[in-house]
């Protein structure tokens, strides 16, 4: 699991970055890098982003009823 977490986090970092370029230049990284937003590789990546936002509520709720960040354990 903790293989799918960081695969998960580094894709919502990507998306996070992506919509930080399309929200400052109008720019979307993603779509210019795989062939415009309709190119089937485009899409795959765009749902792989939100599935990994989806993957990661879980995490998300056992943090928050732990009242621990896993990140401040030691």
């Amino acid at each position: 699991m903790k293989t799918v977490n960081v695969i998960t986090l580094l894709l919502i970092i990507v998306g996070g970055l992506n919509w930080l370029l399309v929200g400052l230049f109008q720019f979307d990284l993603v779509a210019s890098i795989f062939g415009g937003q309709n190119a089937l590789l485009a899409r795959i990546i765009y749902i792989l982003v939100g599935l990994s936002a989806l993957w990661q509520l879980g995490p998300l709720g056992k943090t928050i009823n732990s009242n621990e960040v896993t990140a401040e354990r030691r």
